[in-house]
């Protein structure tokens, strides 16, 4: 069984239904910089300029998730789990932001079993 890179919590999976009704087709990136990075953003499909070996860690929701490949390098041996906080998160440009509401990363370290099954990561 392939095991998953990213998943995310009833909360995430509301917000984006959310999100898509409004706006359509989403796609998520998380930067590996001090402010826009610490949280992951979420845009338009193709609104946001992936850039050269950024990394597709997977889909939630249908929605790709991409991160910075240097933030991918630092994470890979970790499980991404998204989730929702009330409040404005870093960057504002975040499509959750006027809603209130700012998208969360919980991490996790891999079990062994689980880092011989990972799923293929995509890069840019």
């Amino acid at each position: 069984m392939v095991t998953k890179r990213i998943d995310c919590t009833e909360k995430a999976k509301n917000l984006i239904a959310q999100l898509k009704s409004k706006h359509g087709e989403l796609m998520f990136y998380q930067a590996g910089g001090c402010c826009e990075g610490t949280q992951p953003q979420c845009f338009v499909k193709g609104g946001f300029y992936l850039r050269m070996n950024d990394v597709c860690i997977g889909e939630v929701e249908n929605c790709e998730f991409w991160v910075d490949k240097d933030l991918f390098e630092y994470w890979k041996h970790a499980h991404f789990t998204l989730d929702v906080l009330d409040g404005f998160g870093a960057g504002g440009f975040s499509l959750e932001t006027p809603l209130g509401k700012t998208f969360k990363i919980q991490y996790r370290i891999f079990t062994e079993e689980e880092e011989k099954n990972l799923a293929p990561v995509k890069h840019a």
